[in-house]
């Protein structure tokens, strides 16, 4: 199975003990985020953990512990944007970000990292023009340390039309331009450009529109097909390929608290979650409550271990 951790929160930036104790002692045990009496127990045994999935904007606090990562496949998103403190109040320096990125990209392989640039909003400080340098920059720096570059346009969510009211969908005639130029650059870098959920406006530009944590990808990283049972893949509107029905994390806990976050309702709220994390905890906030009602998830390997990729 594919574990998640990323959807909710980033863990590996701010629960980076947390996870590496849970992998000591070999299982998790996450609520259910609309009905949290309801909990789920995960094993995190190797035997059937075949992949850990990260998505996160600062990889640094796991860098010390990727040795207890060893027995799992990986496959990391990395967010980068060139979105300043008013924007991303406490991502770290997008040029320390990049070289934290070179150096998992070296420990994990080309195959196992890709680079977000999302989500991609248009206003008078952040022009169509502006993405498209700062896109190029970053694209030269990442250049030899991926294969893949992820974009999207922002989503006006309830939580985003909250904590960003000054954010506007971005016009089909933008996302045209800035798609354009962002895979022409992409593939003069060696990268290929992965529209998430979005459609195929972008196919016939040389846009891959398949997907970006699809099962290919975790194939890839794996260097083994899987087995992948069909209840676990998520077509979300249409839209999505990948496999996101399994996560670790918890909704409110991301303490980065970007303005476009579609996973947390508000700083304060945040903040006071993050005061319950016990990193010795099985659960990522808070611990055992009265009421609790534990099912054990139903788990195995999908590693077709008969039959390796030819890539």
């Amino acid at each position: 199975m594919i574990l998640n951790t990323g959807m909710r929160t980033d863990i590996p930036a701010f629960y980076s003990e947390w996870l590496c104790n849970r992998i000591q002692e070999g299982f998790v045990l996450v609520r259910n985020p609309y009905n949290p009496s309801s909990v789920t127990r995960y094993s995190l045994s190797p035997d059937v953990v075949d992949l850990i999935s990260f998505c996160t904007k600062d990889p640094a606090p796991m860098l010390p512990h990727m040795d207890i990562l060893k027995p799992y496949g990986q496959y990391w998103f990395v967010t980068i944007t060139p979105y300043g403190t008013d924007i991303e109040p406490n991502v770290p320096d997008k040029a320390k970000v990049m070289e934290d990125f070179k150096r998992l990209s070296k420990i994990v392989g080309i195959d196992s990292i890709g680079w977000r640039y999302d989500p991609i909003f248009v206003d008078k400080d952040h022009s169509v023009e502006w993405h498209i340098s700062e896109f190029s920059k970053m694209a030269e720096t990442l250049s030899g340390y991926t294969k893949t570059c992820v974009i999207s346009f922002i989503d006006i969510y309830k939580k985003v039309e909250r904590n960003f009211p000054e954010a506007r969908a971005v016009s089909r005639e933008d996302r045209l331009t800035i798609g354009k130029a962002f895979i022409e650059i992409a593939g003069r870098y060696g990268m290929t450009l992965r529209p998430c959920a979005e459609g195929k406006e972008l196919e016939p530009f040389g846009a891959d529109c398949s997907g970006c944590m699809t099962v290919k990808t975790f194939e890839t990283a794996l260097q083994s097909r899987m087995d992948v049972p069909r209840r676990n893949k998520n077509q979300r509107n249409g839209e999505c390929a990948c496999l996101l029905g399994t996560d670790i994390g918890a909704y409110d806990t991301c303490g980065h608290l970007c303005k476009y976050c579609y996973a947390n309702t508000n700083a304060a709220l945040v903040k006071e979650n993050m005061k319950r994390h016990d990193p010795a905890s099985p659960f990522l906030i808070g611990n055992s409550e009265a009421g609790d009602v534990i099912h054990e998830a139903d788990q195995r390997s999908w590693i077709d271990r008969q039959l390796m990729l030819d890539i």
